[in-house]
């Protein structure tokens, strides 16, 4: 099973660079963040002429998750367990059944946390902490599960290309690395990480100052696998090429296959 995770930007605006996308690296399952639109208004019929069913947690202007999945789609669960008051739309899970079992999949899009000193930092860590119990909670199934998305966490120094440029963004935190190597303890697995160890592997790049031109990037989109998943891998890749597109995303698919 390939499964894939893209923040598009906005998936009305990036709808050509996506189905162009879809068609050539033919994903089974792909996670969608900052979808940008309510449910009733997402795309779903250019998707499911592509064979895609839809599962959609929007929300108008901002935020917004999706599951695109060739295969159906069960236990569909919107919203992240722990704080009924936020109403941002982050996080969408299901259940896809494969050739030899069924994998959870969740499709996150974790708040920026700018500016520093802010209460956008404070939900940010109290965000990140919320899913760090629910992906506790989810390795009690022993099933494989895959956590997939843009966490807005720059992991380690090789994972951008300039350290000092990002000591006072909130993507690069000790605390926000904290919390994303708190779900790794539990038992997940940085799917990019268990088949690359060099520097220099970005999943964004700024639309400003030529970042892409000059490789100015950070890799902030990221795939995490249960113990069940992990022993199931094969390869990892990130699409960069499809930065190069028209009226492109400032983040790029990355995927993996997986023995499901």
């Amino acid at each position: 099973m390939k499964i894939a995770t893209w923040n598009v930007n906005s998936v009305k605006a990036r709808l050509e660079p996506a189905l162009a996308w879809l068609k050539q690296a033919n994903p089974d399952v792909v996670c969608l963040q900052e979808i940008k639109t309510v449910a009733e208004s997402f795309p779903r019929e250019a998707f499911e002429a592509l064979g895609y069913n839809c599962a959609v947690h929007g929300q108008k202007t901002y935020n917004g998750v999706a599951i695109l999945s060739k295969r159906p789609l069960e236990d569909v669960t919107p919203r992240l367990k722990g704080n009924d008051a936020d109403d941002q739309s982050r996080y969408i899970e299901a259940l896809v059944a494969g050739d030899k079992g069924v994998l959870r999949i969740a499709s996150i899009y974790a708040p920026n946390g700018n500016p520093l000193g802010t209460e956008k930092f404070t939900y940010k860590l109290g965000w990140l902490e919320r899913l760090a119990a629910h992906a506790r909670d989810l390795l009690a199934n022993e099933e494989p599960v895959a956590l997939m998305g843009d966490y807005n966490v720059i992991p380690e120094d090789n994972d951008c290309y300039d350290p000092r440029a990002w000591v006072n963004d909130a993507l690069f935190q000790p605390q926000s690395r904290a919390a994303l190597r708190k779900i790794e303890f539990l038992g997940y697995t940085d799917a990019f990480r268990a088949r690359h160890g060099e520097a220099g592997q970005y999943t964004f790049w700024d639309y400003q100052a030529g970042s892409w031109r000059k490789n100015q990037g950070i890799r902030i989109d990221h795939i995490l696998l249960s113990p069940q998943a992990a022993d199931r891998l094969g390869a990892c890749v990130i699409d960069r090429e499809v930065r190069e597109g028209e009226k492109p995303s400032d983040h790029v698919p990355i995927w993996c296959e997986l023995d499901i």
